[in-house]
């Protein structure tokens, strides 16, 4: 490399001299002409090495001189100063080591106790759940899959509801009865309705029509992949159920516009085909590459006549309220982010890697120019679902508190957060939720019940 970097810089392999004169005109002059042709990074590197060794470099106009620093010693400290990676003594720091440095920098501070149990999550392999394809000819995998001791989460939360529901007029008689004889409601039964009043809202934010199959708690059991029906449909999708969460949050009613603005690689999407409501379905993301892998999951799991009601696109997010701005009656914005289970496990396309600084700086920016795209495109009255698969505070409520300040001040739109409180009574059982989220609902990983980190938050467009 050294060879080469003297090669770049002086244009010739034979300038090994230590004091370079008009002597040897024509190889000075080739490194003359060379340096002059990138003259910023001449002069930063003269001032430098200028300063460091006390050496003096003459000036551009002293053309016979390179300076009393030979270009080979000049060379070798340039390649020490740009390329520390090759030195033995200044081993390159991997990306999940840097990128779990910053979460215990930051996360030991907002999860507080918490943190080493999520930290612990992170680290260990993940828990997956299976999404049933309602569209293949698979009516025996629900019965393959409680034989193994799975059981859909999603079920289980409607029939709590209903338990609830039958439990609050079982309440309901016994207060009645306790106020005819004087005695007031005992805790259990002022736990039962106040169970029950938050029953309805319950009801109207789950599709029964999605249906994901989980291990208890504690069971680290896998999934056989997912196999084929007659037709070449395959019976499951394998995902972090936790990612079903914003789909359920976003409650899509028959014949609804539902915008997914960054679709890939399609789990979310393949999730709002399977409530059978969306009457239009525009899947969306930036990366053509990406948006190839959608196309294959939804010939995996869909047919052609559904597949039909599907707009698969490769827009720049950001500007998707120029293309169809203020049509849809659902959008979910499931943003780029950390994603800080990867970060922590994966050095491929690690975005701690040094080289992508400035691009994880600025992902709060960018995340918050897609929820506002992700606002404007939805008409008034409609459902935004903001979304990522991290711990961050800058990235999760922050955002959402930044976009609803922008989208009254610049566009004097009314955005009104949904209080989805519910979903951590529901979905206690199979997630282990954040509690102090101040806007949305934050799922963290734990070694019971590892899914996650995935957090959202529900905005009405008024």
């Amino acid at each position: 490399m050294l060879l080469e970097l003297r090669q770049a810089w002086c244009g010739t392999p034979s300038l090994g001299s230590l004091f370079l004169s008009y002597s040897s005109a024509p190889p000075v002059t080739a490194s003359c002409h060379s340096l002059r042709s990138c003259h910023t990074l001449q002069k930063g590197l003269m001032d430098f090495w200028q300063c460091r060794t006390q050496c003096w470099i003459l000036p551009e106009e002293h053309e016979g001189w390179v300076g009393v620093l030979g270009v080979e010693v000049f060379c070798l400290l340039t390649l020490l100063m740009f390329f520390p990676h090759q030195a033995a003594t200044a081993p390159r720091i991997p990306s999940t080591r840097l990128a779990l440095h910053h979460f215990d920098t930051s996360y030991s501070l907002h999860l507080g106790a918490l943190w080493p149990s999520v930290r612990a999550g992170l680290l260990c392999e993940q828990k997956y759940g299976a999404l049933l394809n309602n569209f293949a000819a698979a009516d025996h995998v629900p019965e393959e899959l409680e034989l193994l001791n799975a059981t859909d989460f999603i079920s289980e939360a409607l029939q709590k509801v209903q338990q609830w529901q039958r439990g609050v007029a079982v309440g309901e008689a016994a207060t009645g009865c306790q106020e005819g004889s004087g005695e007031g409601r005992t805790g259990m039964q002022a736990e039962i309705v106040a169970q029950a009043e938050m029953s309805p809202p319950l009801c109207t934010s789950i599709s029964s029509k999605i249906k994901c199959y989980t291990f208890p708690r504690g069971d680290i059991t896998r999934f056989r992949p997912a196999r084929p029906d007659g037709l070449g449909l395959l019976d499951y999708y394998l995902m972090d159920a936790a990612s079903l969460l914003p789909v359920l949050a976003l409650d899509v009613q028959p014949d609804e516009f539902v915008l997914d603005l960054c679709a890939a690689p399609g789990g979310k999407t393949l999730a709002l085909l399977q409530t059978g409501f969306c009457g239009h379905l525009a899947a969306n993301d930036v990366s053509v590459s990406r948006t190839k892998r959608l196309y294959q999951i939804l010939q995996s799991y869909v047919p052609k006549e559904v597949r039909d009601t599907v707009s698969v696109t490769s827009y720049d997010g950001r500007d998707w309220d120029q293309v169809k701005g203020g049509t849809f009656h659902k959008v979910l914005v499931d943003v780029p982010c950390t994603t800080d289970r990867h970060s922590a496990m994966e050095e491929d396309n690690n975005i701690f890697h040094r080289r992508r600084t400035k691009e994880r700086q600025m992902l709060p920016m960018l995340q918050l120019q897609l929820l506002m795209a992700g606002i404007l495109a939805a008409r008034p009255g409609g459902a935004v679902l903001y979304s990522t698969c991290s711990l961050s505070p800058l990235q999760n409520e922050c955002v959402v508190e930044r976009a609803l300040d922008v989208a009254r001040a610049q566009f004097n739109i009314s955005i009104h957060p949904e209080d989805l409180s519910h979903f951590r009574t529901l979905f206690q059982d199979t997630f282990s939720f954040f509690s102090e989220c101040r806007l949305g609902e934050l799922v963290l990983p734990h070694l019971t019940a590892n899914f996650g980190p995935m957090y959202f938050c529900k905005l009405r467009r008024e």
